[in-house]
């Protein structure tokens, strides 16, 4: 199982001080989280993909190559690529030559994004988000798979004897996670390929999650992929921790009472109760976090959001220890201890090869 941390790289100003970071220091934060993620042991480093205030990750790929250099072992992927709004042959060309620079450490979630106006800027109208959603990722999917490429569509130019380059790293595409808050469709494109499913698991209540990912589950299966216990599933998860949960929850209170998304809304004690959010110590996260497989089933990756809100970057440093020194060990021992022997775990660039391979034997 693996198990990382996303972010969505937002710039808030930080309640208890009032002090905005710039977009230069909150872009080198961002980097030293995903540094500081590799050094605890995490698996999977992830950004966001937004084109408006207050977030700056509008260019992913060149974020995630950057980090490609500085770090050896961890999983460089994106918690959102808008597939709506991003001409799919730009996508399948981005990823591939950051599979080349990092070495096959690399994966993508595709998603709609939850911020309307971002349609019209790119000239797509959000009435069409779900047959854009559908029809981009068919074309990149066979712009991955297919040397030369001719299609036409609603959406986009037709391409003519067309080759994305680079090719793929060994001739495996990146794999895909498709990420949804709320559409069934979106779970059901999933199931159809035989891709991934993440379910954000931030915002709404357990019960939404748990009937997209049943419904991804079946059609999986449905599909001829295996059984549906042997679907690819994701989760985000949220957390703040300190040794004392009455420290945590003091300190971490200001920052949800003022986050761009939730500030003003639901109480902590609310929001805590109703939502993965845990706020306390480490061993309450280590047993909400095991909670989720009762709910869920066996699942493959496990992301956290950590570094939201204002936290300075100190405190996220110091979060990102925690998670590694004293949470995710149990949990890898936990998770793994439960998983049956048929469960697949994660998909990398290696295992996907060895598939391939294996595949062109028989």
């Amino acid at each position: 199982m693996q198990f990382g941390i996303f972010t969505v790289g937002d710039v808030t100003t930080d309640p208890t001080t009032g002090r905005t970071p710039t977009e230069a220091e909150r872009i080198k934060a961002m980097v030293a989280i995903a540094e500081k993620a590799e050094e605890v042991g995490l698996d999977v480093f992830a950004t966001g993909e937004h084109h408006n205030p207050p977030f700056v990750p509008s260019s992913p790929t060149t974020m995630l190559g950057y980090i490609a250099a500085r770090t050896e072992r961890i999983m460089l992927s994106t918690s959102t690529t808008l597939i709506t709004t991003n001409d799919p042959v730009k996508i399948a060309e981005d990823f591939a030559m950051l599979q080349h620079l990092a070495d096959g450490r690399v994966d993508l979630m595709l998603g709609r994004g939850n911020t309307g106006p971002v349609y019209p800027w790119f000239g797509k109208d959000i009435r069409e988000g779900i047959p854009l959603a559908v029809e981009n990722y068919a074309l990149l999917h066979k712009l991955w798979r297919e040397d030369v490429v001719n299609w036409q569509g609603r959406f986009r130019t037709p391409l003519q004897s067309f080759t994305s380059t680079p090719r793929p790293l060994d001739d495996v595409p990146p794999f895909v996670w498709h990420g949804s808050i709320r559409s069934p469709e979106i779970a059901e494109q999933a199931a159809y390929y035989g891709d991934g499913f993440f379910a954000n698991n931030i915002f709404w209540p357990r019960d939404h999650f748990v009937r997209l990912i049943d419904l991804y589950r079946r059609r999986f299966e449905h599909y001829g992929h295996g059984s549906a216990d042997q679907a690819i599933v994701g989760l985000g998860g949220q957390v703040f921790m300190r040794k004392n949960s009455q420290d945590a929850v003091r300190e971490f209170r200001p920052y949800f009472d003022n986050a761009p998304v939730y500030g003003h809304g639901p109480s902590l004690e609310e929001f805590t109760d109703q939502t993965p959010l845990t706020v306390g110590s480490p061993q309450e996260v280590i047993d909400k976090t095991l909670s989720f497989r009762q709910s869920f089933g066996d699942y493959q990756r496990q992301l956290f959001l950590m570094d939201h809100a204002g936290l300075p970057l100190k405190t996220v440093l110091e979060q990102l220890d925690l998670l590694g020194e004293e949470v995710v060990p149990v949990l890898r021992r936990e998770f793994d201890a439960l998983r049956p022997a048929h469960v697949p775990e994660a998909p990398t660039h290696a295992s996907l090869l060895a598939a391939k391979k294996t595949e062109v034997l028989s």
